[in-house]
């Protein structure tokens, strides 16, 4: 018998257009937007099927804009599939936490938008434009990039392991000298590729320590209920069963690491044998693949083709 987890993505796998099909033909889906724009106070549908490009890339816009998509087709699949989806398991990549835990009934659409909205204004706002930076190493180990780490002279700066998205792709992040001395120090260690990413601020390090000071009493007012069934957290790479666990993870998670190859093994060491990624894009079935190929990796299809795929999982 399969077990099935599901799996949303986080932050990057925005597009322009994105879930649209999915509120044009599913109901459920239109209302989620609705219901997002409500909560909100403004059109993030809007923002999601027409853009502009510019402001939909904006951290504070991006992190409801993939929540919002990833629950409306989340709902989709679970309305469609009814009683027989029984999942051993759900996760989410970084922000996509969120959504794993609206889809487990552990936290209000509406409070994990205006949570998320919050979170990306304030990690924007945590280092000053250009301060901070982050690098994708290819291609080394996690000891020998954690050796490299040690052995970088950064002086009173900081660079950390940031995000251990598959054995061979790690990032790093912190202050932009200090990062770009590790992605030198890692190509001169063996790295395949050490290079700068294109994003605003220096994610899941210790840099980020203001936005969680911040976004604590935040999180810490929202009402968490016993997730169900069980979140694997990004901080922990285990999975939460109640819901004060759960949001002491997302807590931590801001200014830690993404442990997402240890969530993956994890789920397979208990028996997950198909994993199904929810939510904008393909990323995470990209990396599943580099991360074990033994698991039965999927993503939703276009909306028309849905009926296919819940046929092939659950019957």
């Amino acid at each position: 018998m399969t077990k099935l987890a599901v799996v949303f993505p986080g932050q990057g796998s925005q597009s322009v257009g994105m879930g649209r099909d999915w509120a044009d033909t599913h109901d459920i889906a239109r209302r989620a937007f609705e219901e997002a724009d409500d909560a909100l106070g403004f059109s993030l549908s809007d923002l999601c099927w027409s853009g502009p490009a510019e402001d939909l890339q904006l951290t504070a816009n991006t992190q409801p804009a993939i929540l919002a998509c990833s629950v409306a087709m989340y709902r989709v699949l679970a309305e469609m599939a009814g009683d027989r989806l029984q999942l051993a398991c759900l996760a989410g990549h970084s922000l996509g936490e969120y959504s794993a835990l609206v889809a487990a009934g552990a936290l209000d659409f509406g409070d994990a938008l205006r949570l998320v909205r919050r979170r990306g204004r304030l990690m924007q706002e945590a280092v000053p434009v250009g301060q901070g930076a982050m690098a994708a190493v290819m291609g080394l180990e996690r000891s020998q990039l954690e050796q490299v780490l040690a052995d970088t002279d950064l002086g009173d700066e900081v660079c950390t392991l940031a995000n251990l998205n598959s054995p061979q792709q790690l990032v790093v992040a912190g202050h932009t000298a200090a990062v770009e001395k590790v992605a030198a120090a890692a190509k001169e260690a063996g790295a395949k590729l050490a290079k700068m990413l294109p994003v605003s601020a220096p994610f899941h390090s210790p840099l980020m320590a203001p936005a969680r000071q911040q976004l604590t009493p935040d999180l810490e007012a929202a009402p968490f209920a016993d997730p169900n069934p069980p979140v694997w957290t990004n901080i922990d790479a285990r999975p939460a069963t109640r819901g004060q666990e759960a949001r002491d993870a997302l807590i931590r998670q801001i200014d830690g690491p993404v442990y997402w190859t240890d969530i993956i093994q994890g789920m397979v060491a208990e028996g997950v044998d198909t994993i199904l990624e929810v939510g904008p894009g393909k990323v995470l079935q990209g990396l599943g693949k580099r991360i074990d190929r033994s698991v039965d990796w999927k993503s939703l299809p276009e909306p028309g083709a849905l009926e296919d795929l819940v046929t092939s999982l659950v019957g």
